[in-house]
């Protein structure tokens, strides 16, 4: 297995022009990120944006949009999705953690949100498939769930994730 993700664009930092760059995914690389993401297809995604450095900190802002099918989570009926979404990405030079894997560290908001590069080159593109799953429903339900429900075919207490726990509880 390769450790290259689905849609990699890497960006070199030596040569960032602060101009707007549009990454576009493949229909090979839309059909492995749909796998990934356990869609039913990914027709197509598209991201604009314009990436800023300011020292070793790299910004990405612009905009990802996206149009794909994925299940519902009742009935699993295709659900088309389009997605729009804002980005703004930043990212940072790697470093080493200090302190043990037990020790706790704190982290600010905005650490949250950083994305750690080595060396001088970060993958826009895999950021960019992160930003994509972030935005997807996992829990979507489509306009035949409601009569799946009402068939009894499945339950309104088996739409839980913890259903099958509540089950064994009860024996």
């Amino acid at each position: 297995m390769s450790d290259t993700p689905e849609f990699s664009r890497i960006i070199d930092i030596r040569h960032i022009e602060p101009k707007p760059v549009e990454l576009t995914a493949t229909p090979e690389e839309c059909k492995a990120l749909a796998k990934r993401f356990n869609l039913v297809s990914i027709g197509h995604l598209t991201a604009t944006v314009t990436i800023t450095r300011d020292g070793a900190v790299i910004r990405a802002k612009g905009t990802l949009s996206s149009d794909l099918v994925q299940s519902c989570a009742i009935s699993a009926e295709d659900l088309p999705q389009k997605i729009r979404e804002k980005l703004d990405l930043r990212f940072v030079p790697e470093t080493g953690v200090e302190g043990g894997p037990d020790e706790e560290i704190e982290l600010s908001e905005e650490d949250c949100d950083d994305i750690p590069y080595s060396g001088e080159r970060f993958d826009l593109g895999e950021a960019v498939a992160q930003s994509l799953a972030l935005s997807i429903d996992p829990f979507a339900e489509g306009p035949e769930a409601a009569k799946v429900r009402a068939a009894g075919i499945l339950g309104q207490e088996n739409t839980s994730p913890f259903a099958a726990l509540e089950a064994l509880k009860k024996k």
